[in-house]
């Protein structure tokens, strides 16, 4: 039964859930959460053991960390619109909330946590940081060679986004659906 469910479009993953939610919330707002504690954690940890020190050289230097208060979004660009910024990643989060409410595929769940935990990691520190709320600057601390610094909740949303485009080119819906190519 399960696969002529799949050969005629039905969800591929579990039945509809009651009023509270797709099935999926609560996976999307796990992997969320263990992002948001994770980034946090670990700028907790950046800040406290990187400030005012050299650079430190990890793996042969494939990995250095390095401490950057960063006042503009992904790779020091928009270094003006802390605010909008700010507001944007606001928007994104409410938005992720309420479409998580119908998510009927565990892969959108967690490539959409991912996004909404980097999101919600880099907003915090944007509302709580240094040098005001709304304008506070986002702590980043790993460098690859070639390649500007970031921090967990770039990570993720990175990866999320990833993910997000390859369910969507293999043509899996939100609701566990597959399209036909």
């Amino acid at each position: 039964m399960h696969d002529m469910q799949a050969a005629r479009g039905a969800p591929l993953n579990d039945p509809p859930s009651g009023a509270g939610g797709g099935p999926h919330l609560g996976l999307l707002l796990v992997v969320a959460a263990a992002v948001l504690v994770l980034d946090v954690t670990s700028k907790i940890v950046a800040v406290a053991q990187l400030s005012d020190r050299e650079p430190v050289e990890l793996l042969g230097g494939l990995l250095t960390l390095r401490l950057v208060r960063n006042p503009g979004a992904a790779f020091g660009m928009a270094q003006g619109l802390t605010i909008v910024l700010t507001v944007v990643a606001a928007v994104v989060a409410v938005m992720i909330l309420r479409f998580g409410r119908r998510l009927r595929s565990a892969s959108w769940a967690v490539a959409l946590g991912l996004v909404l935990g980097g999101a919600v990691g880099n907003l915090v520190d944007r509302i709580l940081r240094e040098p005001a709320p709304l304008r506070g600057h986002v702590i980043d601390f790993l460098e690859l060679p070639s390649w500007p610094v970031f921090n967990v909740a770039d990570s993720a949303i990175v990866t999320g986004g990833a993910v997000l485009v390859l369910l969507s080119v293999l043509g899996i819906s939100h609701d566990g659906t597959r399209g036909k190519h």
